[in-house]
């Protein structure tokens, strides 16, 4: 399912009196549209508050940030629609005082210069705008094309991975994470700072698994909206493998949950899905966190804290679900090939077959809960899909890192339990390499389609993070993914470099 979220962002359009403010206006609506077409709602000055609707002077610099200050905006993109001048541009963040991502970009000449020309120069006004961004402490992000027409397709593709660096930084500053119970002893792999992770913006909203149990059991059989939550899992999954008692027992969990979400404002899970709440409850979590996470209120298992972080940077980028898998098992026959796998609670986005619920084997077969206690386990094999990867974790000091890769599911003969799919990843042995050298654990979150670059940038420039990639050539950097039919070669000439 697509989540679909709009986005507001701020737009200056850089203007140096100097130069033709016609053709500076006509830069300021070019892009106007392309931001439009793009779903964007655009802030920017209109031509009677400021000259041609562009910013040049300090108080159209402050008019700007005021602007930007009352409507929110998510993200700020600077265009230097001729020369611009780098004092408004700078003033007008300071005074806009928002923290949000930005990008910049400058406009192309209309024709090839000749003595009458009328010249933008933007190519050499976009170095000033960086230094004075840099100047103020600004952190910003270039376009893979700098100099470009707004109506480029590159300019399209530019403003499209910039909406979801935007998601994605502003999700995680203001993010609320639910943990629902302790992390299980034997998991130290899920074990987190709290303290540290505040420091970067997502709070920690806590809730004893017991509350949790206590509130779903006092939900009464006659509540009106059990019933509707009861008839939705139905048509979720198939049920028909499972006790209809499992089914209630799993709509209560939701229901209750549900109400906790809305009281406390909460992104994203991270639930103690095992072994307490079966033995103790009497059917798995899975259901509730598949259904969850599907909606786009990414779950973790385990109550990793950090996997749920992983998942909500992910489906921010993506714009579709996340779910959090094992990298379970290399493939016999290729080395190229690992099974992404959890014991049953991936979105149904993923699923190529039909959805099921099913029994929990390994906690049932171990003893630790009873058969008919375990139930309520998704499974499906994944679609055929691009996939990306990612994990963010914290080094033993508290530092933050994350590991990217992009691959593709594809369907093959192997054959397990549970949800999963068979990812093909390019090098990964040296992906595997890294992961375990740079100490990331087994959870990984996944989402749909290829989106390593805007969570590169994110949580690499954004948020200081070091960034691993299974493609990297510099060691801690992520080499972005190529463009479609580009060499490694092409590619060089305009790979970001980001000093993490």
């Amino acid at each position: 399912m697509t989540l679909s979220r709009a986005i507001k962002i701020g737009f200056i359009p850089a203007n140096r009196g100097f130069f033709s403010k016609e053709l500076a206006a006509k830069m300021r609506d070019e892009t106007v549209k392309a931001m439009q077409r793009l779903g964007i709602t655009v802030v920017v000055p209109d031509a009677s508050a400021t000259k041609v609707g562009c910013v040049e002077t300090r108080e159209e610099a402050e008019y700007t940030a005021e602007l930007f200050r009352r409507e929110k905006v998510q993200g700020i993109l600077i265009g230097a629609v001729n020369f611009g001048e780098e004092q408004g541009v700078a003033w007008c963040v300071k005074k806009a005082a928002i923290n949000v991502p930005i990008m910049i970009y400058g406009c192309q000449e209309e024709e090839r210069l000749t003595m009458t020309t009328k010249r933008r120069d933007s190519f050499c006004g976009l170095l000033s705008i960086g230094e004075v961004l840099r100047q103020i402490g600004a952190q910003y992000t270039v376009a893979q094309r700098p100099i470009c027409f707004p109506g480029d397709e590159s300019f399209t593709q530019d403003l499209d991975r910039f909406v979801r660096i935007c998601r994605v930084v502003n999700g995680l500053r203001n993010a609320r994470y639910g943990q629902i119970g302790a992390r299980p002893d034997a998991f130290w792999t899920c074990r987190f700072n709290e303290k540290q992770l505040q420091l970067l913006g997502p709070t920690v909203v806590t809730l004893d698994l017991s509350e949790a149990i206590g509130g779903a059991n006092r939900i009464p059989d006659a509540d009106p909206d059990l019933a509707l939550v009861v008839e939705s899992i139905q048509g979720y999954a198939d049920t028909s493998r499972i006790k209809q008692l499992s089914v209630t027992r799993s709509a209560k969990l939701e229901l209750f949950l549900r109400r906790w979400a809305k009281a406390n404002a909460i992104d994203a899970f991270g639930i103690q899905c095992w072994t307490s709440i079966q033995a103790n409850y009497g059917v798995c979590s899975c259901t509730t966190m598949s259904r969850f996470g599907d909606e786009g209120v990414p779950s973790a298992c385990e109550a990793d804290i950090m996997g749920t972080m992983s998942m909500h940077a992910a489906m921010l980028a993506s714009d579709s679900p996340a779910g959090l898998a094992d990298w379970n098992n290399l493939h016999n026959d290729d080395d190229d090939l690992v099974n992404v796998w959890h014991c049953g609670v991936f979105p149904a986005a993923f699923a190529r077959t039909p959805v099921k619920l099913g029994v929990q084997e390994i906690i049932a077969s171990s003893g630790a809960a009873s058969y008919e206690d375990s139930e309520g386990t998704i499974e499906f094999i994944a679609r055929d899909t691009p996939l990306t990867l990612c994990r963010i974790t914290q080094d033993p000091q508290g530092d933050l890192k994350a590991v990217i890769a992009e691959g593709d599911i594809e369907s093959n003969p192997a054959v397990t339990f549970g949800c999963y799919g068979w990812c093909r990843l390019p090098n990964l042995d040296r992906l595997y390499r890294d992961v375990l050298l740079a100490h990331f654990p087994h959870h990984v979150a996944i989402t749909q389609g290829r989106i390593g670059n805007a969570l590169w940038e994110s949580l690499g420039k954004y948020f200081g993070m070091k960034v691993y990639h299974g493609m990297q050539e510099t060691p801690g950097l992520y080499t972005p993914r190529l463009p479609f039919g580009a060499t490694v070669q092409s590619d060089a000439a305009f790979r970001p470099v980001l000093a993490v």
